[in-house]
């Protein structure tokens, strides 16, 4: 079976199949700044999140055989580019991911870290393709011949593959509760959790995400932008903020920012429409 199931472009259920887009379904979120600034995409509808699903599918490969794992840092700002950072100045030994047509995997070069997550996001479900299982590298897969996605489990690998610093993104409040109490029953250990696709989390989700997560991007959740005046050390940007609910958070954040020469703020930024 080759089938990936995405979650992306305002939470439109996305289903590729063999190369194709198959499904497209109505999005939630009808305008994100990103892709406005990047892709000239005003108004999200399934004609436009279908179009630029087959470009990803053309550009490089997404979900097919084809997929270049590795992209170069192109100084914007992001969860992936800040782990990106972090691996290029061995903050962290590794971070677990997860990447269509492979699942779960462990990530310890920058370009690919960038290239895994800073072109695909929510990542439903998916299917093995042998040949991104190979560029990612066999053993850096937690499940190559199911591509199960379990960020629990794949950090659970890193710690037995030897990774003392190990970073994770994780979509779930309940992972990242899990994350936390395995911390603890691995002395030595540092795990630190980025918590992304967090659009839509209800108020008490979103309340254990902050809890937990050493790193919060906002997406277009209503929920996170909510807690985090109250609960955020540190934030960056502002049409998609990303926030920071640890003092490591922060340091990591500021890392990044530092690594791009400082962030360019502007005055009549948009966001997300609607947030949910």
């Amino acid at each position: 079976m080759d089938e990936h199931v995405l979650e992306a472009m305002g939470k439109s259920k996305i289903v590729v199949k063999k190369g194709q887009v198959v499904e497209v379904g109505e999005p939630l979120i009808q305008y994100c700044p990103l892709f406005h600034k990047y892709r000239g995409i005003e108004e999200l509808d399934k004609k436009t999140i279908k179009e630029n699903i087959e470009f990803r599918i053309n550009d490089f490969g997404m979900c097919t055989p084809h997929r270049d794992v590795k992209m170069k840092d192109f100084l914007s700002f992001g969860i992936s580019e800040t782990l990106s950072t972090l691996l290029v100045h061995h903050i962290i030994d590794c971070a677990v991911m997860v990447c269509e047509g492979a699942g779960t995997i462990i990530i310890t070069d920058p370009e690919v870290c960038q290239g895994v997550g800073g072109r695909i996001s929510g990542i439903i479900s998916t299917s093995p393709i042998k040949e991104i299982i190979n560029s990612l590298g066999y053993d850096n897969v937690l499940d190559p011949e199911n591509a199960t996605i379990n960020q629990i489990k794949g950090v659970e690998k890193a710690i037995k593959k030897g990774y003392n610093s190990i970073a994770v993104t994780v979509a779930s409040s309940e992972d990242a509760v899990n994350l936390r109490k395995l911390n603890l029953e691995n002395d030595g250990v540092n795990i630190y959790i980025f918590a992304v696709h967090v659009t839509g989390l209800d108020d008490q989700e979103a309340q254990k995400m902050f809890d937990q997560a050493d790193v919060i991007t906002a997406c277009a959740s209503k929920t996170i932008r909510e807690i985090a005046e109250e609960k955020a050390i540190f934030q960056a940007g502002l049409s998609i903020p990303i926030y920071a609910g640890t003092e490591k958070g922060k340091e990591f954040l500021l890392k990044r920012i530092d690594a791009i020469g400082g962030l360019k703020q502007k005055k009549d930024f948009k966001i997300p429409d609607p947030l949910i």
